[in-house]
C-alpha cells in the first residue's frame, strides 16, 4: 500500500491584494499541508504544480519555502512535484534547484517508485507544443502507476486537452492522474483511471468560495481519493440584491451584521438599487475590522444613462479605441484578456504568454493592422465621451493604461 497527500496550486509569494498579509497566507496553507504529511506519517507529498505563484520568485519566498521542505526531509517523506504554468520558464525550474538540494524530486517519464507505486510527470504544456508529445513512459516493476501533470483538462471543465488522449496513448496503463490548474477540486473515471484535480490551498479569487485543501490518495487494492480542508484566512461573501427603493445603507448593515474581523470580505451586489461608490462601502469594512473589502457591483447603467453617454460603457470605448490603433492580432488578443474581468489576476500573465508562444510559428499574428477610421470621435481623434460622467472616464482610462502595460 502507498499513500500520498496530492496537493498543488499553492502559488506561494501571491501578493493577493498587494498585501503582505495575503502573502503570509499562502504561506502559512502550504505549512499546513506538510505538517499534515508529517503527522499521517505519508509516503510522500505529490504536488501538480505552481508551487510559486510567479516565474522569478523573490529570495524570501525561496528561503521559507525551503525551510518548509526541509522539515518534510527531515521526516524523510520524499516531495514529488511537476512544474506547473505560473512557474515554468526556459531559463530553469525552482523544482530542479530544490532537486539539487535534496529537498525534491522532479518526477519525469522514467517515473520515480514510492512503496509499490511508481509516479510519472508531464510537466506544463502550451497548446502550441502538445501535438508533438508521444507520451511514452519507462515501465518500472510495481502495481501500480500514477501519473501527475498540470494543466486544464477534458472532460473537466474548462478543459482544452484531452486526459482521454494523454491516458489511452501513454506507453503503459495509469490507475490515476493527479492534476493541478483547476482551483475547484474535482475527480472523475477517464479512460479507465481515476482522474482527480486537488484544488488549490488558498483562495486565489473572489470565486473560490469552497473550504480549501488536499487530497489524500491511497494505492492498495484499487485507488481511494479522500479530502481534507485546510484552516484557511476567512473570506466573508455578502451578496445583497438591492431592490429599487433601496439604499446603501442596507449593505453597510450586511457588513456590520456579519462577523468580518480581520477577513477578507467580498461584496457582491446585484438588482435596482441606488449607486454606491465602493470605497464607501470598503470604508465600513474596514471599520469592522476585516483585512480588506471588495465591492463588485454588477448593476449595469440604466438606459437613460446610455443614453446621455458616447460609450457609457467604458469596453465600448476601449474597442474603439484599440481599432484605431491597428494592433495586430496577438495584441488584440492581449488586450481582450486585460479587460475579462472573469480572468483571474493571476492568471493573466499566463494567457498572455500561452498567446504569444502558440503564435511564434505565424509571423503574421505580429503585424500592426490597418488602423480604422473612427465612426464616432472627436477632432483629437479621440472617443467622444461625456465630461459629466467621470467614472466612466476614470474606469476607461484605468483600462487603457493597463492595456498599454500589456502591450
Amino acid at each position: 500500500m502507498t499513500r500520498v497527500i496530492h496537493t498543488g496550486d499553492t502559488h506561494l509569494g501571491y501578493r493577493q491584494y498587494h498585501l503582505p498579509e495575503r502573502r503570509a497566507d499562502f504561506l502559512a496553507a502550504f505549512r499546513q499541508v506538510i505538517e499534515d504529511a508529517v503527522d499521517a506519517g505519508v509516503d510522500a507529498v505529490v504536488h501538480a504544480g505552481d508551487l510559486f505563484n510567479d516565474r522569478r520568485p523573490g529570495l524570501i519566498d525561496l528561503r521559507e519555502t525551503i525551510s518548509v521542505l526541509e522539515t518534510l526531509r527531515a521526516a524523510e517523506i520524499p516531495f514529488l512535484a511537476v512544474v506547473g504554468n505560473h512557474e515554468d520558464a526556459r531559463d530553469g525550474q525552482w523544482i530542479d534547484l530544490f532537486e539539487q538540494l535534496g529537498l525534491a524530486t522532479h518526477l519525469d517519464a522514467d517515473g520515480t517508485v514510492i512503496g509499490d507505486t511508481a509516479f510519472y510527470g508531464l510537466d506544463y504544456v502550451p497548446r502550441a507544443r502538445r501535438d508533438a508529445l508521444d507520451y511514452e513512459f519507462e515501465p518500472r516493476s510495481v502495481p501500480h502507476a500514477a501519473l501527475v501533470s498540470h494543466g486544464r483538462f477534458k472532460p473537466f471543465p474548462h478543459g482544452d486537452w484531452d486526459l482521454e488522449t494523454v491516458l489511452t496513448e501513454a506507453t503503459l496503463e495509469f490507475d490515476a492522474a493527479l492534476l493541478g490548474d483547476d482551483h475547484v477540486p474535482d475527480r472523475k473515471r477517464v479512460a479507465g483511471a481515476w482522474a482527480a484535480y486537488c484544488g488549490s490551498t488558498e483562495r486565489a479569487s473572489a470565486s473560490e468560495r469552497d473550504p480549501r485543501g488536499y487530497n489524500i490518495v491511497t494505492f492498495d487494492d484499487g485507488v481511494s481519493i479522500t479530502r481534507r480542508d485546510l484552516d484557511t484566512r476567512e473570506f466573508v461573501f455578502i451578496d445583497v440584491e438591492l431592490a429599487p427603493s433601496e439604499r446603501a445603507a442596507i449593505v453597510k448593515e450586511r457588513i456590520r451584521e456579519a462577523k468580518v474581523e480581520d477577513a477578507v470580505v467580498i461584496v457582491t451586489i446585484e438588482g435596482e438599487g441606488e449607486t454606491i461608490p465602493p470605497a464607501e462601502i470598503e470604508a465600513v469594512g474596514e471599520e469592522a475590522g476585516a483585512l480588506v473589502t471588495r465591492v463588485n457591483d454588477r448593476r449595469e447603467l440604466d438606459s437613460e444613462a446610455e443614453a446621455a453617454v458616447s460609450f457609457a460603457d467604458p469596453d465600448e470605448a476601449v474597442t474603439e479605441r484599440v481599432r484605431e490603433m491597428g494592433l495586430s492580432d496577438v495584441a488584440r488578443s492581449i488586450e481582450g484578456f486585460v479587460r475579462d474581468d472573469s480572468l483571474a489576476q493571476s492568471n493573466l500573465r499566463d494567457r498572455v504568454s500561452e498567446t504569444v508562444t502558440d503564435r511564434l510559428d505565424d509571423p503574421g499574428a505580429f503585424e500592426p493592422a490597418e488602423a480604422e477610421s473612427p465612426d464616432s470621435a472627436d477632432r483629437d481623434g479621440s472617443p467622444a465621451v461625456d465630461s459629466d460622467d467621470s467614472k466612466s472616464a476614470a474606469r476607461q482610462a484605468t483600462k487603457n493604461a493597463t492595456m498599454e502595460e500589456f502591450l
